[in-house]
C-alpha cells in the first residue's frame, strides 16, 4: 500500500519553515491590507477629489491643501488648539507619571493597593470617563468647583469657557496617566540594585541617585511614553466629542472631531481626507524629531557610547 506523500514533504526546512511564518502572519498582513494600506490609499486619492460621498468624486488636483492653508479660517484655529492640548498634556503626563512611578517604585506598605489605584482609571472607557469629568467639572453645583469654594476660590465655568475648556480637556487626560506609570514602574524595578549600592557608597543622596540611576535607566521607556503621547494628543476625539463636542464657539474643537465633522456632517469627504493627510504629516515629522532627538537623551543599557 503506497503512503500518501504530502506536497511540503518534498520540501527543504528552511522553506518550511519560512512557509509557516507566512502562513502565521497571514492574518495580521491581510488585516493590515485590507484596513489599513487599502484605506489610506484610498484617502491619498480622495484628497485629490471632491466628494460629497454620494456622487462620484472628481479630481480638482491640490484644491483642497489649498483650501486648508489659505482658505479656512478654521483650520489654523483647530491646529492651533490641538497643537496647545499635545503642548500641555503630554509632558505634563510624562512628569506625572514619572513622579507617580518613583514613588510607587519603594517598598511600602499598601504598594500594591496604591498601584492598583493609579491604574485602574486607565481601565475605565473614555465615554464613561467623560460623562464623569462632565459631572465633576459642572460650573454651578460640581464637585470640582465645590472643592474650591471652600478655599474662597470661584471657579471657572470650565466646559462653558473659552479659556479654561482646554485645560478641562487636559485633566481628563491627566486623569489616565496610569499606564504609562506602570510601565515605568516596571523599568525602576528592572535597575540593577547594584547601581543604587554603589553610588550609596559614594555618598549620593536620593537626589542624585534618581538623577544619575534611576531616570538615565528609564528613558526608553519615557522615550516610548513620548512617542505614543503626542500621537495619541494629536488624534485626541472622544474627550472633544463627549465633554464639549468642540464648543463653545470652536473653543474646544481639534483636528480629528474636525475631520469627522467635516467628512460625516458636512460631507465634504475630499476635503476632511486632505486634512487627515495633513494630520498624518504633522504627526510624522514631530515623531521623526523625537526619534533623532532620542540619541542625545535616551540611554540603553548595552549601549556603548563614545
Amino acid at each position: 500500500m503506497n503512503r500518501i506523500r504530502w506536497p511540503w514533504q518534498g520540501m527543504k526546512r528552511r522553506t518550511r519553515e519560512a512557509m509557516a511564518f507566512y502562513l502565521c502572519v497571514s492574518p495580521w498582513i491581510i488585516g493590515f491590507v485590507v484596513f489599513t494600506a487599502i484605506p489610506m490609499i484610498s484617502s491619498l486619492f480622495l484628497s485629490f477629489t471632491d466628494w460629497d460621498s454620494f456622487q462620484s468624486p472628481h479630481l480638482v488636483g491640490l484644491a483642497n491643501y489649498v483650501r486648508a492653508f489659505t482658505k479656512d479660517p478654521l483650520f489654523w484655529k483647530v491646529l492651533g488648539h490641538t497643537f496647545y492640548y499635545a503642548a500641555v498634556s503630554v509632558p505634563v503626563s510624562l512628569l506625572l507619571a514619572l513622579y507617580l512611578s518613583n514613588l510607587l517604585a519603594n517598598d511600602f506598605r499598601g504598594k500594591k493597593a496604591f498601584r492598583t489605584i493609579i491604574y485602574l482609571p486607565s481601565l475605565v472607557p473614555l465615554v464613561a470617563a467623560g460623562l464623569i469629568f462632565k459631572w465633576l467639572l459642572k460650573p454651578e453645583d460640581g464637585p470640582i468647583n465645590a472643592l474650591l469654594s471652600i478655599f474662597g476660590i470661584k471657579g471657572p465655568a470650565w466646559l462653558l469657557d473659552a479659556n479654561w475648556v482646554i485645560p478641562a480637556i487636559i485633566l481628563l487626560s491627566l486623569w489616565q496617566v496610569g499606564g504609562g506609570t506602570i510601565l515605568l514602574i516596571s523599568a525602576i524595578n528592572g535597575v540593577p540594585r547594584e547601581l543604587y549600592e554603589a553610588a550609596e557608597l559614594d555618598g549620593a543622596d536620593h537626589y542624585r541617585q534618581f538623577w544619575n540611576i534611576t531616570f538615565p535607566m528609564v528613558t526608553p521607556i519615557l522615550f516610548f511614553n513620548l512617542v505614543t503621547g503626542i500621537i495619541g494628543a494629536f488624534q485626541v476625539f472622544d474627550q472633544v466629542y463627549i465633554l464639549t463636542g468642540g464648543g463653545p464657539d470652536n473653543a474646544s474643537q481639534m483636528m480629528v472631531p474636525y475631520i469627522y465633522n467635516t467628512a460625516f456632517k458636512n460631507f465634504q469627504m475630499g476635503y476632511a481626507s486632505a486634512l487627515a493627510w495633513i494630520l498624518f504629516v504633522i504627526i510624522m515629522i514631530l515623531s521623526g524629531l523625537v526619534l533623532k532627538s532620542s540619541s542625545a537623551w535616551v540611554f540603553y543599557e548595552s549601549e556603548v557610547r563614545k
